[in-house]
């Protein structure tokens, strides 16, 4: 291959990792740690999932610390991680070890998970519904590899990367479990300390009083059923626009509509929208919708908008999303013949704490407030993200873009 860095090599795959195809029946298998490919995270090279050995039947691959486990079943989904402890795994995946005196264990991890070698991956792989990598074809593949100096630089550089991704991952995590926390404290018992209640809810403030959605809605309308294209006057909502309690633009499919199907069915800000039927997992989702321009929502979602006089959209909104708020709406829940539904008429008698106005506006200030950090939060882990992907793929190709290494 022309082109290459001074020192750097073109070698086969075969010679420098080993396919470790020990088999074992998982009753046999002296470890608690079973490793799926659904326990794969294609975000990460960190294994933080794993199931028993009791969850599954049939002959499974060992595999020991630091090798890595790699999806070869649907290689697209890029999933990889390196074993920070023994276990079995899928037969689905390949277990990697690297050769260290061709490829150093800490430099394999991003050398597997780097464009050049996925995109091969991709390439290879066998088989129309579940395409799958063969060893003995991914064996003689050919792919440029620095020497172990460079190996060990490049290497220290990644996980130094990889590191500040994690901690930006994490305290996006920790910020999510303390807005879940509040979350569900402020919208039942308020701020400070109450007196309380005993009601249907369970204790609530005894200043407080108890609604059901009909109660506190102006509209609670279903959405439109017509077909959908991919280039039509208005996006339309669906299933796929949740985001932890937020509608987004992501994935839009569109309508054509005349003006009176339009004006009935234009969204305004601070609408909620309530998801009535869907797997039973999926049904009862809740957001509330912020977006600019004009859109429509779907016939399997419901329309709700809040009486402002009785309850802020935002309170509302955060008290659905709730794990107490969920509950009442999954107890509405009828199973079908492939969906759980639960009605219009069903939704507004779901039971809501009702705080004073003023007491609503305070809790929803620090909710918005952790959402507004959460938003940041992501940002940052989006960056940290880009950089790490950005110093991997130039680090590891063939030539080193030393721009790009003050990213």
């Amino acid at each position: 291959m022309s082109g290459l860095k001074p020192g750097w090599i073109m070698v086969k795959f075969g010679d420098i990792a080993q396919n470790v195809a020990v088999r074992v029946d998982p009753a046999d298998a002296k470890t608690d740690i079973y490793v799926g490919l659904e326990h794969l995270d294609p975000s990460t090279i960190h294994l933080r999932q794993w199931g028993h050995p009791s969850d599954v039947t049939g002959q499974k691959l060992v595999f020991k610390k630091g090798d890595v486990i790699f999806g070869r079943r649907r290689a697209y989904q890029r999933k990889l991680a390196v074993a920070e402890f023994d276990g079995i795994c899928s037969a689905h995946a390949m277990v990697v070890r690297a050769k260290p005196k061709m490829i150093l264990p800490e430099f394999l991890p991003f050398f597997l998970q780097s464009d050049m070698f996925m995109e091969r991956t991709i390439e290879i792989s066998v088989g129309s519904l579940s395409p799958t990598i063969n060893w003995k074809t991914l064996q003689v593949q050919e792919f440029p590899l620095p020497p172990l100096d460079e190996q060990m630089r490049i290497a220290e550089i990644l996980w130094t990367a990889d590191e500040t991704f994690n901690q930006h991952q994490q305290s996006k995590i920790n910020l999510l479990s303390v807005k879940r926390t509040l979350l569900n404290r402020l919208t039942v018992r308020g701020i400070g300390q109450h007196l309380t209640q005993l009601t249907r809810l369970g204790e609530i403030p005894a200043h407080w009083r108890l609604a059901t959605v009909k109660d506190i809605t102006s509209i609670c309308q279903y959405g439109l059923s017509i077909p959908l294209n991919e280039s039509g006057q208005y996006p339309i909502l669906r299933m796929m626009n949740y985001d932890d309690g937020r509608i987004i633009a992501n994935d839009l499919k569109y309508v054509d509509l005349d003006d009176a199907d339009f004006n009935s069915f234009k969204l305004h800000k601070s609408d909620i929208l309530f998801n009535r039927t869907n797997s039973a997992d999926l049904v009862g989702k809740v957001g509330i919708f912020d977006l600019d321009g004009d859109f429509v929502f779907a016939s399997y979602l419901i329309r709700l908008r809040a009486d402002q006089k009785k309850i802020l959209p935002d309170f509302l909104n955060y008290y659905l999303n709730s794990d107490l708020g969920q509950r009442r709406l999954l107890a509405y829940a009828t199973p079908g013949v492939s969906q759980t539904n639960i009605s219009a008429g069903s939704l507004k008698k779901v039971l809501v704490p009702l705080p004073p106005i003023e007491e609503q506006k305070q809790i929803v200030k620090v909710l918005n407030d952790l959402e507004l950090r959460k938003h940041f939060q992501r940002s940052h882990v989006a960056k940290a993200k880009k950089c790490l992907v950005a110093l991997l793929n130039n680090l590891v190709g063939a030539k080193i873009d030393e721009e790009v290494l003050h990213l």
